[in-house]
């Protein structure tokens, strides 16, 4: 059958229906469920008020940003608006805000369902696990349809409407701007929190985990929705969509249908293998709920390959080449999160080993933290490089172009299961906050331990995915490293200049990029971890000040409780301004590398980028994650 692009955006439009109908049935299921405590009902309020203020913060500093940026991109995306044709520039500034746009409604339905099911999960753990799981699943599974559907109808939307592959580009710049705010910024929302929280409260007064009496733990239990399901849904977010942009400008080049509609009919076969591994995820008499988390995942990889490999064998032009750098991007993503879960899970010997140093003093622990976070990136590095290495030598014979396009498609296979990896996350925040609300709510310690055993597979799903996104995004910005040579050559031609081939590393201007580049996510990740130790001590202070000053809130009088919304405030403020630096380093560094050397010095800009960004990214995220 020929793939018929009218026939792929049927495919593409059913298959987002059917996620967004499927999202609306859990989200009234969820809605269902009891939650009868007055005492758990009145902390989930105040989690959820506080989630929303940090969102409705964040998103008025990002509509001011965005408002800046779609005026630059409007003056000079794709060409100054006073040379060019002034439609593509309208074009790429709607594509742009619309990118943004989508992303933050999306983190506002994880938001908003992630603090409802929480509470339910607390209750319904008083009943046992299976309910339990149940609840948080389905919750977190909202957020997660809700990314992809969003993700898959944009691109499609604008590819469909303007016909220019170049202007997804700006839809994908988009999502990156939300991105940056909602996991930077919720991530230092959420580690000062936490920090805060843990230093004052369990340190030095000796209080239990989620006590009451304590001022930032409301703050910490927001922290888990505005950094693990908003945050997280917005870079999952653009790592697919610039997955599919990527792969989508490499296909243009290469000419035919068949190429972009391999894109999109693998993309929404995902999303369907997504939502039918969703609606088997339940835990079995005896099992855990790790096991449930990771069939349903590989139950959902084998459908994905079943269900592209049946479209590659029914519509002709459809490339089997391609077909396996897709399959192996998405097996290499699933051992990348197997991986992650053997040096961050508790019941493995990495996590033990370090424990039993930690009985010789903190000095120990930091030294085999560390270690042992080191090595665990290496095993991601070599599944990344080998996965591009496959995609790139087996889709090369297929003529000029079809290897980068092979590595972009690696990147779509990984990111193809990105709607059960975001339920899975989205999970995590869900037991999380369910397990501090059974402290205070005072359900008892046998439902405390249903929900600390939810909660520990929260913690160990949280690193898998971390790990899966960190692979899916290296891939990516690999193929959009494709894109980016493929956009300048296009230029270049247009201009009568000689065609860039590649970025040679022993070209002093490549070289001085890859320098600068290889600096910058060190820089970033010092930047965030120095904005989270100042905002932290803000947050402590607040602390003390009210442990000092409010009588009896030590003691747990009755009646005397924390100002909890003080904390909340000192997080959300502080996150927002200590974020603003950071972001704008980042730009100005590409600028001015790309005004000193231009394009062959911002190809070695991200080539150094992809190295140590993901290096640095596995490490933190397996080593303090």
């Amino acid at each position: 059958m020929e793939p018929r692009l009218s026939i792929i955006y049927v495919i593409c439009l059913f298959s987002v229906l059917i996620a967004f109908g499927f999202a609306a049935y859990l989200f009234v299921w969820v809605k269902k469920q009891k939650s009868d405590n007055p005492r758990i009902n009145e902390v989930a309020a105040l989690i959820k008020a506080g989630a929303n203020t940090f969102i409705r913060k964040e998103y008025m500093v990002l509509a001011i940003f965005a408002g800046v940026v779609a005026a630059l991109i409007f003056l000079f995306l794709p060409s100054p608006v006073w040379k060019g044709d002034i439609n593509r520039n309208l074009s790429m500034m709607i594509a742009y805000i619309s990118g943004t746009v989508l992303s933050a409604i999306a983190g506002k339905i994880g938001i908003v369902v992630a603090t409802s099911a929480n509470a339910r999960t607390a209750v319904a753990a008083k009943d046992g696990i299976e309910p339990a799981f149940l609840v948080a699943f389905r919750g977190g599974s909202v957020m997660g349809l809700s990314v992809v559907g969003f993700s898959l109808l944009g691109v499609a939307a604008v590819l469909l409407i303007v016909g220019d592959s170049t202007i997804l580009l700006g839809f994908s710049f988009g999502a990156s701007s939300l991105a940056l705010f909602a996991k930077a910024g919720g991530g230092i929302f959420t580690k000062t929190a936490d920090i805060s929280a843990d230093l004052t409260g369990k340190v030095e007064l000796g209080l239990p985990e989620d006590d009451p009496r304590n001022p930032a733990v409301i703050a910490d239990n927001v922290g888990d929705n505005v950094g693990d399901v908003a945050g997280m849904g917005a870079d999952l977010f653009d790592s697919n969509v610039a997955a599919m942009a990527s792969a989508l400008v490499l296909a243009e080049t290469l000419g035919g249908q068949a190429n972009t509609a391999m894109v999109f009919c693998y993309a929404a076969l995902g999303l369907i293998a997504s939502i039918i591994g969703i609606s088997t995820a339940r835990i079995k008499k005896g099992g855990s709920p790790t096991r449930a988390l990771n069939s349903s995942t590989y139950i959902t990889t084998a459908l994905f390959i079943a269900l592209t490999a049946l479209a590659t064998l029914i519509f002709k032009g459809f490339q089997w080449r391609i077909w396996a750098a897709s399959a192996v991007g998405l097996l290499v993503g699933v051992v990348i999160g197997i991986t992650s879960d053997y040096f961050t899970d508790d019941s493995k010997p990495i996590v033990r080993k370090v424990a039993k140093a930690s009985a010789m003093g903190p000095a120990f622990t930091i030294l085999s933290g560390v270690s042992y976070g080191f090595l665990s990136a290496m095993p991601a590095m070599i599944g990344i490089a080998v996965s591009a290495l496959f995609a790139f030598n087996i889709c090369a014979p297929l003529g000029d172009g079809y290897a980068l396009y092979g590595i972009a498609m690696a990147a779509v296979g990984m990111l193809s299961i990105v709607g059960m990896i975001i339920s899975n996350d989205a999970y995590g925040p869900i037991v999380d906050n369910a397990r501090g609300l059974a402290e205070m709510g005072g359900l008892g310690e046998e439902t405390i331990r249903i929900a600390d055993e939810l909660d520990s597979a929260g913690n160990t799903v949280k690193a898998v995915t971390k790990g899966f996104a960190i692979g899916a995004s290296g891939l990516t910005v690999i193929s959009l490293l494709g894109a980016y040579l493929a956009e300048v050559n296009e230029a270049l031609a247009a201009a009568g200049k000689a065609l860039i081939t590649g970025f040679d590393i022993m070209n002093p201007i490549v070289f001085f990029g890859i320098l600068i580049g290889a600096a910058i996510p060190a820089v970033f990740s010092a930047m965030l971890m120095l904005g989270v130790d100042k905002n932290a001590q803000r947050m402590v202070s607040e602390i003390h000040r009210q442990f000092r000053e409010i009588p009896g809130l030590k003691e747990g009088r009755e009646g005397v409780v924390p100002e909890y919304n003080r904390c909340i405030d000192i997080a959300t403020k502080g996150s927002l301004m200590e974020l603003i630096p950071a972001g704008l380093m980042t730009i100005a560094s590409t600028l001015i590398v790309g005004f000193i050397g231009g394009p062959l010095a911002i190809g070695g800009f991200l080539l150094g980028n992809i190295v140590t960004g993901l290096f640095l990214a596995l490490f933190l995220s397996n080593a303090g994650g």
